[in-house]
């Protein structure tokens, strides 16, 4: 029996040069280099039998969706509100481009529970949300179907984690999640039975250390 696969990526590099935390704020689209990464993407699944087509709300998502449905142009895209980032309080802030102004006084008490995350939307409500979305893209092909997501970097990774039975709590800094990355979920009988990933947009990374960030 082969699996029911649902590919979840991640929007690709956004035109942010005030380095702002954007979260779920209107206006923000992809770069230059974030087209490229959805061309790239849009390339990826050009020969991949997709049946359904679901993505969040916010432009950027939207945009990196675009080239992947212009290969696919009889499926009609589902707009879902389940796959929008995470809420964070600290939305609309500029942190500078190394994010040293996260440290700032006023904005250290919203650092203060990692474990929950005490700066934004909790872990197990991005994890219910996240599940609910993947598995209705799962039942909207037929058993062994694919259908792909367009969604954020942090709702990917609570998503895997949750799907893996792992702990919440980590480091942003080091979530396997990179832009335009792919993480695909594997279902059989109506659970996930596997998740793996891959980077079809790897040469396109700037060659920049991971820092930390509260969110995206």
């Amino acid at each position: 029996m082969q699996p029911t696969i649902v590919y979840v990526c991640r929007h690709g590099q956004v035109d942010n040069p005030d380095h702002v935390l954007y979260g779920r704020l209107p206006g923000y689209g992809l770069s230059a280099l974030g087209h490229a990464m959805a061309e790239r993407l849009g390339e990826h699944f050009a020969d991949v039998p997709l049946q359904h087509l679901r993505v969040s709300p916010l432009q950027r998502a939207k945009e990196t969706l675009a080239p992947i449905a212009a290969g696919h142009p009889d499926l009609e895209i589902v707009e879902d509100p389940r796959l929008i980032e995470t809420a964070n309080i600290l939305e609309g802030q500029s942190f500078g481009r190394f994010n040293q102004r996260l440290l700032f006084p006023q904005n250290l008490w919203h650092l203060r529970n990692p474990l929950r995350p005490s700066w934004g939307e909790p872990y197990p409500q991005i994890a219910q949300r996240m599940r609910a979305a993947i598995a209705d893209a799962a039942t909207s092909v037929p058993e062994g179907g694919k259908a792909l997501i367009v969604s954020h970097q942090l709702p990917i990774y609570i998503a895997r984690l949750d799907a893996e039975g792992r702990s919440f709590v980590h480091n942003p800094a080091t979530r396997d999640c990179r832009l335009a990355s792919v993480t695909a979920f594997h279902f059989l009988d109506g659970r996930i039975v596997g998740v793996d990933y891959s980077e079809p947009a790897a040469d396109f990374y700037p060659a920049k250390k991971k820092i930390f960030r509260p969110g995206m």
